[in-house]
């Protein structure tokens, strides 16, 4: 097939065309605008567009299909050809599912940890040799590529988001894809410029679990009230499987994790990620896997890449960087590392960089986020605000919101990065929180630094 790409340079997009060409398809592809790693990883299977921009006479009657990305507006010239021509026009899920409906779709979805299961899931699966197909959010050690299609293997494995399809279907991602087995971890609001109130948010959860194939299962957080009420109300004719947290303790910056051949050391921590592993034990024990093949397993799971990732590590002290950004991950994150290193201070870094954490009525869901921190530093963009077109926040609404007045705030990077560089980190633990980059901070000489 020739399969052409309307913003080829996203992360999920761009992964999907180097599946598909290595499934032998023609690839073609155009975008304003891409970035690193996309760039490099499309220019070297070349896939990298010649000019950025976009050209309708790309789009001819040659092509099998186009696949539409978010990137892209509903007044894309391209897309506009591509309607005028009658060409099948898939949305990045639709494409996946389309794929897939021949074969067991495994979808795990929820507000936070599906990106951190769904790793969980295919490191298992790899470690015992299980081929699957898949789409996972992040970039997995052992995974050369996010998206995995064949046509032979029998189960696929997909992140559930429940952000928009695409700029012309509105819908979340997950509810396209119609699972046989799926997992709901928790609900926490998010996406506040599509979902505008939380009842609106809930919603389009409960749509994911009514979508689930009759007869079906959903292995779901038990521990979540809002998980708990949809799972317990649906209609559907499908199993449910609660799962919570496993019984656990941590020793000497180690946590060890109870299972029924005595204590197992884990790489990982947090009440959370022993919540996202329990909820993984369910979804593979389905797929085939016996429980302590699972343990074995993940006894060398170290995460998904840019989750609790450890930035550099001394003696007394000991630096991460996290993804979280939405108020329930970013207080999970942050009560896990100082319960992982309890006499040590922690000095917890925050940057508010999306639409919801930069909206004044939403900054009042972060209150006790931090509570957990020793020293709470909050860095944003008064830049950003601007670009997006939102009341301008003050450092006092921040302070209030999280209900810290003592916590740091910074609007300029480079204050931030000094006052950072001149601590003393003596029995330290640093954890950065964002999905962004705190303004270019200087993360090489951050490491020569705390290691003084």
């Amino acid at each position: 097939m020739h399969i052409h790409f309307i913003a080829i340079g996203g992360s999920a997009m761009h992964n999907l065309a180097l599946a598909l060409q290595e499934q032998g398809h023609e690839i073609t592809g155009s975008d304003d605008v891409i970035f690193e790693p996309s760039k490099s990883r499309l220019r070297a299977n070349g896939l990298l567009p010649k000019d950025f921009g976009w050209f309708p006479e790309k789009i001819h009657s040659g092509l099998d299909a186009v696949i539409l990305g978010m990137h892209a507006k509903a007044d894309n010239p391209e897309l506009l050809k591509a309607q005028e021509l009658g060409l099948k026009i898939f949305s990045y899920p639709e494409f996946l599912y389309e794929h897939s409906k021949h074969k067991t779709r495994v979808v795990i979805g929820g507000s936070h940890g599906k990106t951190t299961i769904t790793s969980m899931i295919l490191h298992v699966l790899r470690y015992h040799d299980i081929e699957v197909d898949y789409m996972v959010g992040a970039q997995l050690d052992g995974f050369d590529k996010m998206v995995h299609l064949t046509k032979e293997n029998d189960f696929m494995v997909l992140e559930g988001d429940e952000y928009l399809s695409s700029p012309t279907d509105r819908r979340p991602k997950f509810h396209l894809y119609r699972p046989n087995i799926a997992l709901l971890s928790g609900i926490a609001w998010d996406h506040i410029n599509v979902f505008p109130t939380f009842e609106n948010y809930v919603e389009q959860f409960r749509i994911f679990v009514d979508s689930i194939v009759k007869g079906g299962s959903i292995t779901y957080n038990s521990e979540d009230i809002e998980v708990r009420k949809i799972v317990e109300t649906t209609e559907n004719p499908i199993r449910k499987f609660p799962y919570s947290t496993p019984s656990y303790r941590v020793e000497d910056g180690k946590t060890l994790l109870d299972t029924p051949d005595g204590e197992m050391p884990l790489e990982i921590f947090g009440r959370h990620n022993l919540g996202n592993l329990a909820g993984a034990k369910w979804i593979c024990q389905q797929m085939g896997v016996d429980e302590m093949d699972f343990y074995e397993a993940m006894a060398t799971f170290k995460g998904a890449s840019k989750r609790l990732e450890k930035l550099v590590e001394g003696r007394d002290r000991v630096a991460f960087k996290d993804f979280a950004h939405a108020p329930s991950k970013v207080s999970a994150t942050t009560k896990a590392v100082k319960e992982q290193y309890p006499q040590r201070r922690l000095i917890a870094c925050l940057e508010l960089h999306t639409y919801s954490s930069l909206n004044p009525e939403f900054l009042e869901q972060y209150r006790g986020a931090l509570d957990a921190a020793d020293t709470a530093v909050v860095f944003y963009s008064p830049e950003s605000v601007k670009v997006k077109g939102l009341q301008e926040v003050t450092k006092e609404q921040i302070m209030e919101a999280l209900n810290r007045m003592d916590a740091q705030i910074f609007t300029d990077s480079l204050a931030f990065q000094d006052y950072l560089f001149a601590q003393n980190f003596k029995d330290t633990t640093l954890l950065f929180m964002s999905s962004g980059n705190y303004g270019g901070i200087d993360f090489e000489k951050l490491r020569t630094v705390f290691l003084k």
